[in-house]
């Protein structure tokens, strides 16, 4: 029996004709970062690891003592979506609340030792991610530039 490609469900957009999108920045940032997700995901999947769930881990290892709200904020994460993030990192051991010192109603964050030891066991692999996106966009130089321009659309 002839393959039909029904089960093949990779598009053919090689026929598209994307000229109508060559200047859209919003589908360009879009399908950079599928890419650079994808990429994350693939590096990190023996970790079981969400990129926000990376990026609240590392952004604690200076900030720690920070509060909740301050974190999700730094982050672009809506208030009730980062509650159930940090749930699950306390839950696994990796962080801790702590009520504030000066304001029993505020909860800050810390990083526990198991949490700092798990994320130095993921800093090579982040590592590694960066340089393919390094890679990708031709240098430090470029990186640099990309990220200057891209800080532009939310700073």
């Amino acid at each position: 029996m002839p393959d039909t490609g029904a089960d093949d469900f990779t598009p053919n957009v090689s026929r598209l004709d994307f000229s109508v999108m060559d200047d859209a920045v919003g589908y360009r940032l879009r399908r950079a970062q599928l890419a650079v997700f994808q990429h994350f995901n693939e590096a990190f999947s023996s970790k079981g690891l969400r990129p926000t769930d990376f990026a609240v881990l590392l952004l604690l290892t200076r900030n720690e003592g920070s509060k909740q709200s301050e974190v999700a904020e730094a982050l672009g994460i809506q208030r009730a979506n980062f509650v159930a993030i940090v749930d699950g990192l306390e839950n696994k051991g990796f962080i801790e609340r702590r009520k504030s010192e000066s304001d029993r109603r505020v909860q800050s964050l810390y990083m526990t030792p198991a949490g700092q030891a798990y994320l130095e066991e993921l800093m090579p692999i982040w590592l590694g991610h960066e340089q393919w996106v390094l890679n990708q966009l031709g240098g430090v130089a470029e990186r640099d530039m990309v990220n200057k321009l891209l800080a532009r659309l939310y700073e």
